[in-house]
């Protein structure tokens, strides 16, 4: 059974990570701030102008860590991959079954029944939580549509078909998502799914989020030997992380929609943390930070003050991260 371990997230735009030993220690003005045993982690996300030292780099590929290097703004730049783990009996297994148009359709249909229960789940919890406040006609013929939809991919064995199916249910579940935005309506505005780039605050928070998981479900692929660039319901295609991607797919409402919904909603992220220029939707220097911090959750100190020297780390939480600010 895989253990599975902490992702640390620095935020800190001075911040400059380096390899001491087999710790990461994360300085900012000379100061170090942070210090973390790599054994500890699978994942290193840093939102710095600074980055990371090629020696650092060099020993994540080697320990199978995951390194993503974002600006301070939350867009991606680069991540570092080692090489290839695990049993390449298993790889060449994977490519059998991506190359069989059957054995794919059926793999594609239980990763979108995935996404469709999980988004049922989101639409559900709002009517159950929120009925004076929301269209609740509206999100039942919406929950309907996805549940008949289930039953029309346990019919099928044809990838196109699965991908038709998965385009209209998310069509359908994306035409409610703005019912569940409870505050600030007048900014915080959902009419359809935009991307590169996205154009209104809603859509750049879901594509900052996602970017997040996305770079989670590579490390989780490639942890147990997978390529996560040959995928099922994504097809290949260069520089893309299909396997990735498909992996996302069930995992998109439960993990991203909701949290998206909740730093809405509770008022962690505000209508100012955003502007629009030339069609685009930027965020402003300290809205990935508030992102992140939200996904960290409580105080690292409360939970594991040994591994910490500095002031202004934040800690451990329900994702299992370590975020230093």
């Amino acid at each position: 059974m895989r253990k599975l371990l902490n992702t640390l997230y620095v935020t800190r735009e001075d911040a400059y990570l380096s390899l001491e030993g087999e710790n990461v220690v994360v300085k900012a003005e000379s100061e170090e701030i942070g210090r973390f045993p790599l054994h500890t982690l699978e994942g290193i996300i840093c939102f710095s102008y600074m980055g990371a030292s090629p020696a650092l780099m060099g020993e994540c590929c080697e320990m199978g860590i995951g390194l993503s290097l974002c600006t301070p703004y939350g867009k991606f730049l680069t991540r570092c991959d080692g090489r290839s783990r695990g049993n390449v009996l298993l790889r060449r297994e994977q490519y059998r079954w991506a190359d069989d148009p059957k054995q794919s359709a059926r793999i594609a249909a239980m990763m979108v029944t995935g996404k469709i229960y999980n988004g049922r789940a989101v639409i559900e919890r709002a009517r159950r939580d929120h009925a004076q406040r929301v269209d609740e006609s509206a999100l039942e013929i919406a929950s309907l549509h996805m549940k008949q939809s289930v039953l029309s991919l346990q019919r099928t064995d044809d990838l196109d078909t699965v991908r038709g199916i998965e385009g209209e249910v998310a069509s359908v579940y994306f035409s409610v998502l703005d019912q569940l935005i409870l505050r600030d309506k007048e900014y915080f505005v959902f009419k359809d799914r935009n991307r590169r780039p996205p154009r209104d605050p809603v859509n750049a928070l879901l594509s900052f989020c996602y970017m997040l998981l996305a770079g989670m479900c590579t490390n989780a692929a490639e942890a147990v030997g997978l390529d996560s660039y040959v995928g099922f319901l994504h097809r290949d295609r260069p520089g893309r992380p299909s396997l990735a991607l498909d992996l996302m797919e069930e995992l998109r409402p439960c993990m991203v929609d909701r949290f998206v919904l909740t730093l809405i909603n509770n008022r962690i992220i505000q209508a100012d943390s955003f502007e629009i220029r030339e069609w685009r939707c930027h965020f402003k220097r300290y809205c990935a930070k508030t992102i992140v911090e939200g996904l960290a959750g409580e105080k690292a100190r409360d939970h594991c003050p040994s591994l910490f020297k500095g002031k202004s780390i934040l800690g451990v939480g329900p994702l299992s991260s370590v975020t230093v600010a």
